[in-house]
């Protein structure tokens, strides 16, 4: 669905006048295509005095990059990004010329800029004031987010158990963080722990799921026919599910992305025993399933009928319960999982009750199963979208539909290529580190934290 008023007041005549009467102007995203450089200007790599050797380590793999990177804030650069190192902070007075020099230079943040912060996660045994700082830093960077204009995002990686700077998962986090892949995500904190997990993105030239099986349930249209497609992308083998009511579209998804197509209604007993056959018969192995199925009944719970309740359970939340339990038996190495949340499982939304329970379901099995694949090599993460323009918020009613797309700081609605950039990042095994994660594309919508 097209935002007719973000196209308006960015071109031709309607942008004069949008300018000269005060309008928002929410700016156009800039969006991953290939060949285009990672970032839209130099990239300015700041840190408090005990971080400097992270910095110099995060910068050096930058270079790596082959980015232009400064050390030093200058008032002749238009900055394509700003990194704020803070991984040695201990005291919340260790932050001050850090973050000021920072916002000396967000004047000068090109359009469709980044702000990243990297810091370290609170761990029990911190000193209050150590706690306090690391802490801070995350709502140091929610609140720059909210600052920032023209497309410009802000978002953080937050490293745990001793992870590395440099290690690959924090890497592949900046990447995608400071990349046009990221569009839509803004206002996040993302988790990264250690991991032994080899570079394979595109700082190698090859491409991240090269050689490697995915499933996508729910892949005949909308989020789930872009997310398939965005995996094949980038170099998956992509197994499409989606009910045989949908068995056209479906298999137009995947011929459009060389895959094969499988008609299966993933509330059945079997349905992960049959997405584990087929994926090893027809492919010979399976590496990423993605739970994007998902149904809505609303209806506010005074007027909800067993039916309606039951029905959303079902799909959203019983069926992803049931496909990885077959999963988890199989023992498969390295298997990544990514399952499909949504802000109404964080926040709520009101006539969502039995839509609120299941998203907010798909984020408690996350967390619980990332552990049970943590110890064969593989990760469970969800990834939470806000207001996305598809075929169903388009029946939204036209006046809360724009309400809707102007609350986030970005001011407008996603895409649905916005969520499957995101889930494949996730995907990918140079992001093993990061497990259990819930990661919200909505633009910092102004709902749950």
């Amino acid at each position: 669905m097209t935002d007719r008023y973000t196209q308006a007041v960015n071109s031709g005549f309607t942008k004069t006048l949008a300018k000269k009467l005060g309008l928002p102007r929410p700016a156009i995203l800039r969006r991953y295509r290939a060949g285009d450089p990672l970032t839209v200007g130099p990239v300015l790599v700041l840190s408090d005095g005990a971080s400097k050797g992270d910095a110099d380590a995060l910068a050096q793999a930058l270079l790596g990059w082959d980015l232009d990177v400064r050390r030093q804030p200058t008032d002749d650069v238009r900055w394509g990004a700003v990194v704020l190192v803070l991984t040695e902070a201990a005291a919340p007075t260790d932050v001050a010329e850090t973050v000021l020099a920072a916002g000396s230079v967000l004047r000068r943040l090109a359009g469709n800029g980044r702000v990243v912060t990297v810091s370290r996660a609170p761990a029990d045994g911190d000193s209050p004031a150590l706690a306090a700082t690391r802490n801070g830093v995350d709502g140091f960077l929610r609140s720059v987010a909210k600052e920032l204009r023209a497309g410009a995002t802000g978002n953080g990686v937050v490293l745990t158990d001793g992870a590395g700077v440099d290690s690959t998962s924090a890497l592949a986090t900046l990447r995608f963080f400071l990349s046009a892949r990221s569009a839509y995500v803004d206002g996040q904190l993302l988790r990264v722990g250690p991991t032994d997990a080899t570079t394979g993105s595109e700082t190698t030239g090859r491409r991240p799921l090269e050689g490697e099986v995915a499933v996508v349930t729910g892949a005949a249209r909308g989020i789930g026919a872009s997310i398939a497609k965005v995996l094949a992308r980038d170099g998956a083998t992509v197994v499409c599910v989606d009910v045989p009511a949908a068995g056209e579209a479906l298999a137009a998804t995947a011929n459009a992305v060389g895959g094969t197509a499988l008609q299966l209604d993933v509330t059945t007993d079997d349905a992960g025993e049959r997405i584990l056959a087929h994926a090893r018969e027809r492919h010979g192995r399976l590496d990423v399933v993605v739970h994007n199925a998902g149904i809505t009944r609303d209806k506010l719970l005074a007027n909800m009928k067993s039916a309606q309740w039951d029905s959303v359970v079902a799909v959203n939340l019983a069926a992803q319960l049931r496909i990885n339990e077959t999963l988890l038996a199989a023992g498969i190495e390295g298997l990544r999982i990514v399952s499909l949340a949504s802000t109404s499982g964080i926040a709520g939304n009101k006539g969502q009750t039995n839509y609120g329970f299941s998203k907010a379901g798909v984020i408690g099995h996350t967390r619980a199963t990332a552990g049970l694949l943590a110890s064969s090599g593989g990760a469970a993460n969800a990834v939470a979208p806000g207001f996305i323009e598809t075929e169903m918020t388009s029946r939204i009613p036209f006046a809360t539909r724009e309400v809707a797309r102007r609350l986030p700081t970005l001011a407008q609605g996603g895409r649905p290529v916005d969520v499957a950039e995101a889930i494949a990042f996730l995907a990918s095994p140079a992001a093993a580190g990061v497990n259990g994660q819930v990661l919200r594309v909505c633009g910092q919508h102004l709902v749950g934290q």
